[in-house]
């Protein structure tokens, strides 16, 4: 089989079900396991990550608006790799080319390719979208495996985790303040808090900074899509510097964290259960206790 995965999250499937040597191309953005990033890259993203959170907003809303793409999609690489599988989305326009953009640029491939697109909501979506992927490249019993292993260690993290919820606000960009959404407040609840803005199965959303402060959460956790610690906490003084950030219970009290949001929490493959758990020891470090990567979090 010949897969091409445009969506970091799907590549991480694939080669979770041991099918890393079946992956002929991938999205810019898929950098995990390490062993994949010399596959052919099919994808540019119009804006790039390196600018200032503002203007990656202004940029993208501004695509959007135009209705346009905010990625290039390389359709001649794609048609001399000649997939089987292609792996895409439609989930979210600023994640990974859109299944729309997949299937025009797909009409010059063998009417058999199949194109499969993954829709994830919350947590058993994730992990449908594993069953599914394992049915459509014949690894069935590997897939079932790994989501029963997968569920096992969100059973262990609810059943571990107190009867104590503080609440949470998780926030999933800094300028403007979007609050995640998704399968994060259902996270937020399993490993023992309470997310008080985020909604659980719907998109994050844009919030005033005083619906923050009115939520006076008891703890923030900062996840900005596609960051990692390093690249939050360069632009952290979009909150810090806010008025009256100092009145927060979570930063009297030492609990805002950064996190490893674009391997951990952004992306709805099998590492999301490891951002899980990292959230449960975010709020029940007492209580849960198992090791998690160095790069997951850290307090602010």
């Amino acid at each position: 089989m010949r897969i091409v995965s445009l969506l970091p999250s799907a590549t991480e499937i694939v080669s979770t079900l041991g099918l890393t040597e079946s992956l002929v191309g991938i999205s810019h953005d898929c950098d995990f396991p390490p062993e994949i990033r010399t596959r052919p890259i099919l994808s540019e993203a119009i804006v790039t990550t390196d600018l200032p959170s503002g203007v990656i907003e202004t940029q993208i809303r501004g695509q959007v608006h135009r209705g346009k793409s905010v990625y290039h999609l390389d359709e001649a690489q794609l048609a001399h790799l000649r997939p089987n599988l292609i792996l895409t989305q439609e989930l979210c326009q600023v994640c990974a080319p859109s299944y729309t953009l997949v299937k025009q640029a797909a009409k010059v491939l063998d009417a058999e390719t199949k194109i499969a697109s993954l829709e994830p909501r919350g947590l058993d979506d994730i992990l449908d979208n594993i069953l599914l992927v394992g049915d459509l490249t014949d690894t069935g019993e590997r897939a079932r495996a790994v989501v029963q292993e997968l569920r096992r260690r969100i059973e262990h993290v609810r059943d571990v985790v107190g009867r104590l919820r503080p609440t949470v606000v998780c926030i999933e960009w800094l300028d403007p303040i979007y609050v995640a959404g998704h399968w994060i407040p259902e996270m937020v609840e399993i490993a023992g808090g309470r997310d008080v803005l985020g909604k659980a199965g719907e998109p994050s959303f844009l919030v005033e900074w005083n619906d923050v402060l009115e939520a006076a959460p008891d703890v923030v956790v900062v996840m900005p899509c596609g960051f990692d610690v390093p690249r939050t906490r360069q632009e952290i003084t979009l909150l810090t510097n806010r008025r009256e950030w100092n009145r927060l219970p979570a930063v009297r009290d030492g609990r805002v964290y950064l996190t490893g949001a674009t391997a951990y929490f952004n992306r709805p493959g099998p590492r999301i259960v490891t951002g899980l758990e990292i959230l449960a020891q975010i709020l029940h470090p007492d209580a849960f206790q198992a090791a998690t990567p160095l790069d997951g979090y850290t307090p602010l």
